[in-house]
């Protein structure tokens, strides 16, 4: 069977695009494989494995790929490498390569390595701020504000996350109010993009709805992003309904790497990207992604890692495609 870009739907299964006219025409993939997609591998990935995953990512078609971040080694020693990382990656036109920082030491670390693009981090959750950033949900916020004030004054873009946005595992689920506050700060303190995180996938097309409907207020629809996991298998229903009011970036990781370590035992990791552009493809969405591309891209660090491939539309192609 011959790998084509699109996903093996033809005609069938496509929605009529005169019903699908709420729903936007083009969309950006976000990749976070390298970055949140391993950082959580209990077993150390090695330099050139990253910068071969990158390499590979960066010819699917997303819109960005976050490479890496620089964070305190001894807290996520899986990107202990970061420097290197960034230094052995081929750059491709058009694709944006955003790091993670959490403060002002990383971000300026970040700026030496050649990023011209970095995420930062706010948490509306108390519980979870402490264990997770070791400080209150208010000094999550003064931080990123912070970098977004440095990196704006430099020139280097700047994308806010609010994590834990629609569930806590410590605290439950969380209040849109709280969320749609710190979305609207990160965006007037020049963040170009403010992703939702659903950090633990717990969120439902509901939670999500009512996130919205609080949010888009303070941040407009086309700078806004949606980072879902698939713990509870709601990602895809999360994303359509944020597709329904105009949310066009949705963050995604080859093969469904990655998770939250609070989640508890048996998270799933994100939302893969291989399902989220099948799941686009069969609507008429243009994303730019090479679906067989991000197969391969995905299957590549699975079986370099030793991981079972958590994406079901990757599994059911390759399985189709061994079989023709």
């Amino acid at each position: 069977m011959r790998w084509l870009c699109s996903t093996p739907l033809g005609r069938i299964g496509r929605v009529h695009s005169r019903q699908l006219s709420a729903l936007p025409s083009r969309c950006r993939i976000y990749e976070v494989g390298p970055r949140d997609g391993l950082q959580n591998e209990s077993t150390l990935v090695d330099t050139p494995t990253k910068v071969e995953f990158i390499n590979r990512l960066s010819q699917i078609g997303a819109a960005a790929v976050e490479t890496t971040s620089f964070v305190s080694a001894k807290a996520i020693p899986q990107m202990a490498d970061c420097d290197a990382v960034m230094d052995g990656i081929d750059k491709v036109a058009g694709v944006e390569y955003p790091v993670l920082v959490l403060n002002l030491k990383g971000f300026e670390r970040a700026r030496a390595a050649g990023a011209t693009s970095v995420a930062i981090m706010t948490v509306p959750s108390a519980t979870f701020a402490q264990r997770n950033n070791n400080c209150t949900p208010d000094e999550t916020m003064r931080r990123a504000e912070e970098i977004a004030r440095a990196a704006t004054s430099c020139g280097v873009r700047v994308r806010g996350y609010v994590s834990c946005a629609l569930g806590c595992p410590f605290e439950g689920p969380i209040a849109p109010a709280p969320v749609a506050d710190m979305a609207g700060r990160l965006f007037s303190a020049g963040c170009h993009e403010v992703c939702l995180a659903d950090t633990i996938g717990t969120g439902t097309a509901g939670s999500m709805r009512a996130l919205l409907a609080s949010v888009l207020p303070k941040v407009p629809a086309s700078h806004l992003a949606v980072h879902c996991h698939d713990t509870y298998g709601q990602a895809l229903a999360n994303i359509y309904v944020a597709l329904q009011h105009g949310v066009t970036t949705i963050d995604s990781s080859v093969a469904g790497l990655g998770g939250c370590p609070f989640a508890g035992p048996g998270a799933s990791g994100n939302v893969a990207t291989e399902d989220v552009v099948f799941m686009l493809d069969g609507l008429g969405i243009h994303s730019g992604v090479c679906f067989a591309k991000a197969v391969e891209a995905g299957q590549f660090i699975v079986d370099a890692i030793g991981r079972t491939n958590a994406s079901r539309a990757s599994v059911a192609y390759q399985r189709r495609a061994r079989a023709a």
